[in-house]
């Protein structure tokens, strides 16, 4: 599917005034991601390492031209708490209506996923990016800001100091979309 193809799912929610949302996860390490930055000549900046290799895990969903973002911390990524943020999402969303834009994440296929699916369709649509397409899901790029302005360069020295910079980082993405609108816009 090409980028084009995603012209009739948006003209859809557009016409029918539904919701166009994309769904992504992503994991991020307590260990610091070391990112390009500045310093003196002569004083390499230092990011203390813990050794461990713990992560916390994020499923996330951006309305696209409300920029709306929604997530959800959970210890795995599997086909049961996919379907517990598709609840999450379903008591936003049932009454408006969607169209639903996700990856090929295997859980996501899974029968139970899929019935799900089914059975709310009355409300909701979904739509397959194409396989290895992470440049088509806005998604990604929120997870970019995510690292840039929380994680990169940083040491956190337990799972609960991580938790509480994303934290952070979602919650002004929540209440200050205009923080993330640029990063959506090529999408709309």
């Amino acid at each position: 599917m090409a980028p084009a193809d995603l012209s009739g799912p948006k003209k859809k929610a557009h016409a029918q005034d539904r919701a166009l949302i994309f769904t992504d996860e992503a994991s991020f390490r307590q260990d610091s991601t070391l990112h390009a930055t500045w310093s003196r000549i002569g004083c390499p900046p230092e990011v203390p390492v813990t050794g461990q290799r713990k992560s916390v895990k994020i499923l996330g969903a951006i309305e696209l031209w409300r920029t709306r973002f929604h997530y959800a911390q959970d210890t795995v990524f599997n086909a049961s708490t996919y379907l517990a943020f598709m609840e999450q999402l379903a008591r936003r969303y049932r009454r408006r209506g969607a169209i639903l834009i996700q990856d090929n994440a295997s859980y996501h296929k899974d029968a139970d996923v899929w019935s799900w699916f089914k059975s709310n369709r009355h409300w909701l649509e979904v739509h397959q990016l194409p396989a290895y397409s992470p440049e088509l899901n806005p998604t990604e790029r929120l997870w970019q800001h995510t690292r840039k302005t929380g994680t990169h360069n940083r040491f956190f020295a337990s799972v609960a100091d991580l938790v509480t910079t994303l934290m952070r980082v979602f919650e002004e993405m929540q209440s200050h979309p205009k923080l993330i609108e640029a990063y959506l816009l090529p999408f709309c």
